[in-house]
């Protein structure tokens, strides 16, 4: 009777080690293929369906902002506008980069103006949160590019520049949007 209890128990032990070894095989492999799916580069990389949308998932999302999105992607700022910010993106509407001179954005568009578009567009952005109300009138606002903006508040609406009108707020993970009608064009740099 003893033997064969030590029989079965032997038995089990067998059995459980061979289990536990297909299990650690299937983990191993597991693991591995879900690092094999998640080696892309920059934080645009990360795949996240739970937490709130960062300011470049936000401007992907929108209709309004499809000729944004392709000119951040051209000037290759997406990842830098996925990370943590916070940031303040100032997004010009379709319709604000129609009012441009024909031709404009598919100039900038091309990888010879890289540089050109890429200043452009940090010109859209501040680091740190700016909420529409707390803006105050003739306040002015360190770009990314270096450049300023001014704010001004004219009959209870927000302009940037005087021109650019902020026509709406979305809040994001990383930050905030002001939707505006008009492209911010730095000034010229001073010789």
């Amino acid at each position: 009777m003893k033997n064969k209890l030590k029989l079965n128990i032997a038995g089990c032990m067998l059995l459980l080690m061979a289990a536990c070894n297909a299990n650690k095989t299937e983990t191993t492999t597991a693991v591995t293929e879900s690092t094999a799916e998640t080696t892309q580069t920059g934080q645009s990389g990360v795949k996240d369906d739970l937490s709130a949308k960062n300011v470049v998932q936000v401007a992907m999302g929108s209709k309004d902002h499809t000729t944004l999105v392709t000119a951040v992607k051209a000037a290759e700022l997406v990842d830098a506008l996925s990370n943590a910010g916070p940031f303040t993106v100032f997004a010009p509407t379709n319709a604000a980069f129609d009012k441009l001179p024909a031709g404009t954005v598919d100039g900038l568009l091309k990888p010879e103006k890289k540089e050109d578009l890429a200043d452009i567009l940090q010109y859209h952005v501040s680091v740190g949160v700016f909420k529409a109300d707390a803006l105050q009138d003739g306040q002015i606002i360190g770009q990314v590019n270096g450049g300023n903006i001014r704010i001004t508040k004219k009959d209870g609406k927000i302009f940037v520049n005087e021109t650019a009108e902020i026509v709406a707020s979305i809040p994001a993970s990383n930050g905030i949007i002001h939707v505006i009608n008009t492209v911010l064009l730095p000034p010229p740099a001073s010789k």
